[in-house]
């Protein structure tokens, strides 16, 4: 376990700047349609119980159209669920949601994406309750990034945290909000609440905030407003903090050690700001926190945590989703048949991503026959996940609109914006030499190497050419060379600038590139796209950057604070151990 030494850092210390409207305002769900309950439940109560089971189940389906899917994704659909296309499955499981990802071949283009959303919402109100969907996806805007360009894509949360404005952050979250929406897709998963002090972390990293536990929390209330003021559900995750773990959930169970004392000091202060702020959904972690509960089951399927902390000591009275079911971490104690039901008896209500949506649904029915789980307890669930649907105003506007579409998705005042939040991201980390800002005026000849990691939405990149493209767009002359041939090329040049992505501790291909290239004598700078922790595991160049992400936005806001054009003004929302503190950042 890391050290947790920023857990009593307030807001002010890295310099976070509140707009006023975002001072504490604890208060119900909202903003939104106030739900009327008395409608809803006479909705539920003329639903059969395999309706009520299906609404509490968010699933998976393949394909771009929800009735005319490609033959390969028909296939998968038909051995995976049992139908051919997205809306049959909608229509057999009378399904409360569907999760959109690229890899199900869900998200191509923003026009796509609402026909096929149309198509979805068509099916669910032509069978059986009658109940608008839930469309979903995981859209955190950095390095999680489900729907790519001509989308707007925005700095992720580690980029906002460096920014220190909450200003900036909810208007982050409202441009994703409104574009979302306009797609059809009306919760998202985001903001992550996780503090992240463990640099060692594989799944959280720079999807969040920081590590200073008031600041993230700021941050957090702030995109949970911005979200919800344009009609999408905002979701924080993952409950109850997965920012000091070393293990994956996708792939094994963390376990978090922190004490109870450290966990309501580190790890609640952003869920209790999310709760108090409004939000409607609470995802949880697939991890065991002994000090919490300690049997041993992971958080998603824990009494303790789920109904003991988050409901009853936070107060929380909206809908709690698992992280996805499919994920091995909830799977090592439990069968697939199990996960679902113990997941609804801890306390949940969305069951998101099962492996097998057959068995998982037959197993919630089972329970309820068995006298396991009760009709009541189901009810309960479905009331929370009906009121947030009215509450975002799916019961009179489910589909989206073409106007809206074109309206809204990737407008100039959008894309603009992103570049306007991204240029105050940027930290300048070292530059004992006063070689930047590099003076563009004179031409400089800048060679471009390094990693080029794949865009988190298939869309943008490579990072090493986007950065070239705009250092020459500003007047330098800039040129891409690939790792194996940079050290023969780096002669002659004014800089070699060197994109480096999550460098492991001891020695690395990117180690030794960089020590090369400094061997040469020509000045090298480190651009760290996505981690800030690769300075302290290179060798000391003339200067180092930190961007947090290697998206398009991202990579322009970088060549912009390289020539001066912007002054970086991003503080580490993390400390860099053994090279900076937390809140380090210089400027021109």
């Amino acid at each position: 376990m890391a050290a947790v030494t920023a857990a009593g850092v307030a807001s002010t210390a890295l310099g976070i700047r509140r707009a006023p409207e975002d001072d504490h305002r604890p208060g119900d769900l909202a903003p939104g349609r106030h739900p009327d309950r008395a409608r809803l439940r006479r909705l539920m109560d003329g639903m059969s119980l395999a309706e009520k089971v299906g609404q509490l189940f968010v699933s998976r389906a393949y394909g771009h159209s929800a009735t005319d899917p490609d033959p390969a994704d028909a296939e998968k659909n038909q051995s995976l669920f049992g139908v051919r296309t997205a809306a049959e499955l909608v229509s057999r499981y009378h399904l409360g949601g569907v999760i959109y990802f690229a890899w199900a071949h869900n998200t191509r283009t923003p026009r796509q994406i609402a026909e096929l959303s149309v198509g979805l919402q068509q099916a669910a109100l032509a069978s059986g309750a009658g109940i608008p969907l839930l469309l979903s996806t995981d859209q955190e805007h950095g390095v999680v990034a489900r729907i790519g360009k001509p989308a707007t894509l925005l700095p992720g949360a580690m980029a906002l945290g460096a920014s220190g404005s909450t200003a900036e952050a909810r208007r982050a979250a409202r441009i994703a909000g409104r574009e979302l929406a306009a797609m059809g897709v009306r919760q998202d998963y985001a903001p992550v609440a996780d503090v992240n002090v463990n640099p060692a972390n594989p799944v959280i990293g720079v999807r969040s905030f920081g590590a200073a536990p008031h600041a993230v929390a700021d941050l957090v209330a702030a995109q949970v407003r911005g979200y919800q003021s344009a009609g999408v559900a905002a979701t924080a995750k993952h409950f109850p903090g997965h920012g000091d773990t070393e293990t994956d959930s996708h792939v094994g169970l963390p376990v978090m050690r922190h004490t109870r004392a450290v966990w309501e000091e580190l790890d609640e202060p952003p869920f209790r700001a999310a709760v108090e702020a409004g939000v409607d959904a609470v995802m949880t972690a697939h991890i065991v926190f002994p000090a919490l509960d300690p049997s041993g089951d992971p958080a998603t399927l824990s009494k303790p945590i789920v109904t003991g902390i988050l409901r009853e000591r936070l107060g929380f009275r909206g809908v709690v989703v698992t992280d996805a079911l499919d994920m091995a971490g909830v799977r090592q104690k439990y069968g697939d048949d199990r996960v679902p039901v113990l997941a609804l008896l801890a306390g949940c209500d969305q069951l998101l991503n099962p492996p097998d949506l057959g068995l998982a649904h037959r197993s919630v029915l089972a329970a309820v026959e068995a006298g396991e789980l009760t009709e009541a307890r189901i009810e309960e669930s479905v009331l929370r996940i009906l009121e947030l649907k009215a509450r975002r105003g799916l019961f009179d506007e489910a589909a989206p609109a073409a106007a809206e579409l074109d309206a809204t998705v990737g407008i100039p005042e959008h894309l603009e914006a992103a570049d306007e939040i991204a240029a105050a991201t940027t930290t300048l980390l070292a530059n004992p030499a006063g070689l930047l800002p590099l003076d563009a005026s004179a031409g400089p000849r800048l060679l471009v190497t390094g990693t080029d990691p794949a865009s988190p939405s298939g869309t943008t990149g490579p990072p090493t050419a986007v950065l070239a493209r705009e250092l020459t767009v500003l007047g330098c002359r800039a040129e891409v060379a690939a790792p194996d041939r940079a050290v023969a090329a780096a002669a002659g040049h004014t800089a070699v600038l060197v994109c480096t992505y999550n460098v492991p501790e001891g020695e690395s291909p990117q180690r030794t590139l960089v020590a090369d290239l400094v061997a040469t004598g020509v000045p090298v700078v480190v651009v760290a796209i996505r981690n800030p922790y690769d300075p302290a595991r290179l060798p000391a160049c003339a200067a180092e950057l930190a961007t947090y992400s290697w998206t398009d936005v991202e990579m322009r806001a970088a060549a912009r604070g390289l020539t001066g054009a912007v002054r970086p003004a991003g503080r580490l929302p993390v400390a860099v151990p053994g090279r900076y503190p937390l809140g380090h950042g210089l400027s021109y």
